[in-house]
């Protein structure tokens, strides 16, 4: 049976549960909104509640695939009041694509044969109109059910492929970090070697490649209204943080009904800092295990890889984002190893690498490595807080 095939049955088997999904977030919706005057509809909206969830109560993990269209992307902006295009459980596992942050007529410009310019993001430059402040085509919204305020969205990396075979790396007039130095523009689109995982850079330059989705975000605090999708901040986004690779996990704080999941902004690759603005730019395909932790409570985005936790700040100013980061690991030690305030300073400074993350996204990133290897072996997985 095809790959096409199974992804279809699947979807078909899961649209009877993904309506109930909808119709079920629609309803606690509009009741959160009713006021005391319609209070006689709460017994009909726990009612459809307890049906719904007795129905669903042990269903398997379902998979759910979402390919990037005019009608399934948000193009620069992460939003609160932002429709969603797919609703999701708590513990499913979604596959999603996304798009290179160019157009074609840039990419052609550069070089790029009109054939190897996917048809999606032609369809998605000549129709979508409601964009911006920033610039990523964003794959989503995603409702995830049972996710609200206060919670944690765990997202696990399980798989990073490349969608096409280049990428490309540009700068621009006033942007990235030495603008005073490069006051023009210029381009380079990239050959990707999907069988040895190397770009081609230069004759004789190799880069190995290590794919990740530079942004993945959830709607930012509704009073915030819509955000421009190039800063990083509370709701994570475009983090850039080139630890984040397959079999890493990010764990972003939640700030409103259903977290509004988006994923975009494919990298093959990126050296700390990104410092001219851009990294190995292309088009990828993910696939990610989406959970819903209500027993932790973070006010920073952090990652988790085999070797090692990450603490994250961000901030318009360099040191201010490095202390948000240092307080994030010194609170991760404390919250999830039990160490003391001063022991979790110490260990911060003669343990833990400091790293920029990147310094051109208006906020600028800082994360703090955590080696695993220092600690009993399991302690902190999946950051499970410690008893106190």
């Amino acid at each position: 049976m095809g790959h096409r095939q199974l992804e279809t049955r699947t979807e078909r088997a899961g649209s009877c549960k993904l309506s109930s999904l909808k119709l079920e977030a629609s309803l606690r919706r509009d009741v959160t909104r009713r006021d005391a005057g319609h209070k006689q509809l709460a017994p009909l909206f726990i009612a459809f509640f307890l049906v719904v969830s007795a129905a669903n109560a042990g269903a398997q993990e379902a998979t759910h695939t979402l390919m990037p269209t005019p009608t399934t992307v948000a193009w620069g902006y992460y939003d609160a009041a932002a429709a969603p295009v797919m609703y999701i459980r708590s513990g499913d596992v979604i596959v999603v694509g996304t798009l290179i942050t160019s157009t074609p007529e840039r990419l052609e410009a550069a070089g790029v044969a009109p054939a190897q310019i996917e048809q999606s993001l032609r369809d998605i430059t000549t129709t979508v109109t409601n964009k911006g402040p920033g610039g990523h085509i964003l794959t989503g919204p995603i409702y995830v059910d049972g996710a609200d305020s206060g919670n944690v969205l765990e997202v696990q990396i399980q798989k990073i492929d490349l969608a096409i075979p280049y990428a490309y790396n540009a700068f621009g007039v006033n942007r990235g970090f030495l603008p005073e130095d490069f006051p023009y523009s210029k381009t380079r689109i990239i050959p990707l070697d999907a069988k040895s995982m190397v770009a081609h850079f230069a004759p004789g330059i190799d880069i190995p490649l290590h794919p990740f989705f530079g942004s993945i975000g959830v709607a930012p605090p509704a009073s915030r209204g819509r955000v421009n999708s190039a800063p990083p901040d509370i709701h994570a986004g475009n983090l850039d943080n080139k630890e984040l690779v397959a079999g890493t996990t990010l764990y972003i704080p939640i700030h409103t009904p259903g977290a509004l999941l988006e994923i975009g902004d494919g990298h093959a690759g990126q050296g700390n800092g990104e410092v001219d603005i851009t990294a190995l730019e292309t088009s990828l395909r993910g696939r990610f295990k989406v959970t819903v932790r209500k027993d932790l409570h973070l006010t920073w985005p952090r990652g988790e890889t085999p070797t090692h936790w990450i603490a994250m700040g961000m901030d318009k100013d360099l040191v201010q984002a490095t202390k948000i980061a240092v307080r994030q690991a010194i609170d991760f030690l404390m919250t999830v190893q039990g160490l003391s305030h001063d022991d979790a300073y110490m260990l911060t400074s003669v343990a833990c690498d400091v790293d920029i993350t990147e310094l051109v996204d208006g906020n600028v990133g800082v994360h703090v490595m955590i080696p695993k290897s220092i600690f009993p072996r399991g302690a902190g997985d999946h950051m499970i807080p410690v008893e106190r």
